[in-house]
């Protein structure tokens, strides 16, 4: 059997399930992988992906296989692997596959480091681990380096690490931000977040957010999703931010606006989406009332500040499957969701397919177009070309019989042109 290292293969069978489930729900990726099978862009390259483990990413590694890539995948979260998923992908469709629900963090880096061990030429991330540890192993890093073409990054944390590699000047080869892509983030991020995040609090908990408030931290596309499924449901949706012009969306949007603080004295429940760390931290917690729930849906488990709340904690216990309470000395009590990880991922199944089969035919028209083009692009942050970005809208569209209209010759000519005028 291929190399691997998943939790229990006789878990197969009802993983290949799940993902044929999921699949039916992505027409779009279905036509890629049509098409890459007939084409095979990929044929021989070795592609290393760090992503959640889910049926949705089973579905991509299935179709950059048709293509002719030969994929090895590892988590991009210690809490985020689904362990049929992962031993379907390993016995029923011959993917190497290296994680693990619930692994430790030495475990975690030692899947990282078998997925690098397959030289990847091209490289696919959910946070930038993988380029990460690629870039800080030295002189085993800069030999890895020589093979890599390029790679491509799914989420805003990846990004912005990403970002800052760029400005310092250490990026060793160009990456491809498919979280920029309209197709990715104005409905992963937006739709998916939103309603997976609420998924995975409401599974964790069994809470009723009617009548309750709801405290979200970011308004960028995944807190708006938040934001907007919490007041869908009936809550009273704060927004904390940092960053004006988000703040006043959110104030146009409908919702009060209030530094953390002050929020922090209200809210039942309180939701990270940031991608910053610390957003609550010690001067909250002494704030809260009793019985608040902390929940994040940002990538990495350092928005909310455990180290500080464990100092302030007399006793901890886990009360529920992925709720952790920690009571104060002054007896409150304050439960934290998922160790402070992804919950939608921890406590639920991630984003639905639907969504996911619009990022994830970003992710592998994005590995094509590096494999024919990357060679020639600077090490450079790129954003996903508009012509794919607009190519995956077309075909979602097409698969929800949705029709729309086209420009004329006349109106082609108008927006062309500046000499028309009033």
């Amino acid at each position: 059997m291929i190399e691997h290292d998943v939790k229990d293969l006789s878990q197969a069978g009802a993983g290949r399930l799940k993902i044929e489930w999921a699949e039916q729900f992505m027409p779009v990726l279905r036509q890629v992988r049509e098409r890459f099978a007939k084409e095979q862009p990929l044929k021989g390259v070795r592609l290393g992906a760090c992503l959640h483990v889910t049926t949705e990413t089973a579905v991509l590694m299935l179709t950059l296989k048709a293509g002719g890539a030969q994929v090895a995948l590892c988590a991009s979260n210690p809490l985020s692997t689904q362990d049929d998923t992962a031993a379907a992908l390993v016995r029923e469709y011959d993917i190497p596959v290296f994680a693990r629900k619930g692994e430790d963090n030495a475990t975690y880096y030692r899947h990282l480091e078998s997925v690098l061990a397959t030289r990847p030429q091209v490289t696919m991330d959910d946070g930038a681990d993988l380029i990460s540890q690629l870039h800080s192993e030295g002189n085993r890093g800069q030999d890895l380096v020589a093979n890599v073409i390029g790679g491509t990054e799914e989420t805003t944390t990846g990004v912005i690490r990403l970002r800052a590699m760029e400005k310092e000047g250490v990026l060793a080869f160009p990456v491809i931000a498919v979280n920029d892509a309209d197709t990715k983030h104005l409905f992963d991020n937006r739709y998916g977040t939103g309603q997976s995040t609420i998924d995975g609090i409401l599974r964790a908990t069994n809470f009723l957010l009617a009548g309750r408030t709801v405290v979200v931290a970011g308004y960028g596309m995944c807190g708006r999703g938040v934001a907007s499924r919490a007041k869908g449901m009936g809550a009273h949706v704060i927004v904390t931010e940092v960053e004006p012009i988000r703040a006043l969306e959110a104030a146009m949007d409908g919702f009060q606006v209030m530094p953390m603080p002050k929020a922090a004295e209200t809210g039942d429940v309180f939701v990270t989406v940031t991608g910053n760390t610390s957003v609550i931290g010690k001067e909250h917690f002494v704030r809260m009332k009793d019985g608040a729930i902390l929940a994040n849906a940002g990538h990495f488990n350092v928005e909310i500040d455990l180290e500080a709340l464990a100092g302030l904690a007399t006793a901890r216990r886990q009360i529920r499957p992925f709720v952790e309470e920690f009571t104060l000395r002054d007896g409150r009590r304050l439960n934290v969701l998922g160790e402070g990880r992804l919950i939608n991922l921890t406590a639920a199944e991630g984003h639905p397919a639907a969504v996911m089969d619009m990022s994830f035919a970003n992710q592998a028209l994005a590995a094509e177009y590096m494999v024919k083009r990357g060679r020639a692009l600077e090490r450079r942050v790129y954003v996903v070309p508009r012509e794919i970005d607009r190519e995956i809208a077309r075909l979602k569209l097409l698969s929800m019989n949705v029709e729309i209209d086209g420009l004329s010759a006349q109106q082609e000519e108008y927006l062309a042109s500046w000499r028309h005028g009033t």
